[in-house]
């Protein structure tokens, strides 16, 4: 077994090192955690000045949120990766993984293809650039525009599909693993990434985004609360917290639909909304882009079996419309869906703890990702919501806006 020492307890230690594949991987991602980059040969694509931007993201406080619960909110800014979010840790972890395990070739020209609602195509579209390989990216059709637009800009083929369940052929991941089976079958270097299977994502964060949080802290976190989406970064930096301390609570947020609040909860993936008559276009709904499933996914499963994940709380849309609002009059952070869901959960779990307690979230992307539904106030209102038109009102979890 490899000696990761400086990690901590070896009882949280061993089942990361178990997972199929991740021991090359970890290797990989000590370049990111470093921030010193080994470069290929010069007849291969380097790994260029994007990669060396990856990581070391800010971890700021929320001062008039903290002062008025009278508990520290602090975000790491995975927003300010180079790729906007903190999808670039995992994409440039499960490519260099797949380039040294030969599925990808090492000096350029593979076929990259994903499906996802956005953020992670975005950083594999820029990865790709800077390694040498195409990238084919396959969507939902419920995402933002100017996703869509980004990532043909970054030179990425885009193929949008209709929402769908996981168990449809047609769901965006499902056409991806068909898109790169096909090209494979005519002899391309065609590799799929399948995010949410691949335990490169959930190593990623563990070596990397889980011991800057630790540092940034000096080690005094009560709480880390945020949502999931593939379930890589909130096994990877919830596992890599206990294993400094057991201590530190690591609670998901999920929103309207998901089934994986039941799953932690009481160890059953469903969601009311997962009745047939309730379902609109797919397994779940919510205005949030990139979180909840109806599915329990290999990254998020390796949080659950050893213990990474403690509790679960539910947001609804309304509460993170609020809140979004709340935080660009208060704070002065415009941000999307999903942060905005993170922070009213970390809200709302830090005043179920004493005062004085520090609680950690993410602030995935900015807003500016989501112009076109989670800030169109013609968008938030078709779907039954209310646009606030003034101070948000957040009265049952903070006093009144000032």
């Amino acid at each position: 077994m490899s000696q990761l020492k400086h990690h901590g307890r070896l009882n949280y230690i061993v089942p990361v090192l178990s997972i199929g594949g991740c021991v090359c991987a970890y290797a990989a991602l000590m370049h990111i955690h470093s921030r010193r980059r080994r470069r290929k040969s010069s007849s291969c694509s380097g790994a260029g000045g994007y990669e060396s931007l990856i990581g070391n993201t800010p971890l700021v406080k929320l001062e008039k949120l903290s002062k008025m619960i009278e508990r520290d909110i602090f975000v790491k800014m995975e927003s300010m990766n180079p790729g906007g979010t903190g999808k670039d840790r995992a994409a440039f972890a499960m490519i260099a993984k797949a380039e040294e395990d030969g599925l990808l070739p090492k000096c350029g020209g593979g076929v990259v293809v994903e499906g996802t609602s956005g953020s992670t195509g975005i950083a594999l579209a820029a990865i790709c650039n800077t390694h040498g390989h195409e990238c084919i990216i396959v969507m939902p059709d419920d995402q933002a525009l100017e996703k869509q637009d980004l990532l043909r800009h970054l030179g990425a083929k885009v193929e949008v599909v209709k929402c769908a369940a996981i168990s449809n052929p047609k769901h965006y991941v499902n056409v991806a693993r068909q898109i790169a089976k096909d090209l494979s079958d005519r002899g391309k270097h065609a590799f799929f990434t399948n995010q949410f299977e691949n335990g490169a994502n959930f190593v990623a964060h563990y070596s990397t985004t889980g011991p800057e949080i630790w540092t940034q802290t000096g080690g005094k976190i009560d709480s880390f609360v945020m949502s999931s989406g593939t379930g890589g970064t909130i096994s990877g930096v919830g596992l890599y917290l206990k294993s400094q301390d057991k201590n530190v609570k690591v609670i998901l947020v999920d929103p309207p639909g998901s089934s994986l609040f039941n799953k932690v909860k009481y160890g059953v993936a469903y969601a009311s909304e997962q009745k047939e008559q309730g379902i609109r276009r797919h397994r779940y709904d919510t205005i949030a882009e990139g979180i909840g499933l109806d599915r329990v996914t290999h990254n998020f499963s390796l949080g659950l079996q050893h213990g990474a994940i403690d509790d679960a709380i539910l947001i609804t849309d309304q509460e993170a419309v609020e809140m979004a609002h709340w935080l660009i009059r208060e704070e002065g952070f415009f941000v999307g869906s999903s942060s905005a869901m993170n922070i009213m959960g970390a809200v709302k779990s830090a005043m179920e703890m004493e005062k004085g307690s520090q609680i950690v979230t993410i602030i995935c992307d900015s807003g500016q990702r989501h112009i076109t539904r989670f800030w169109n106030k013609k968008f938030i209102e078709l779907r039954g919501l209310s646009w606030p038109e003034e101070c948000p009102s957040l009265d049952k979890y903070l006093r009144r806006c000032t």
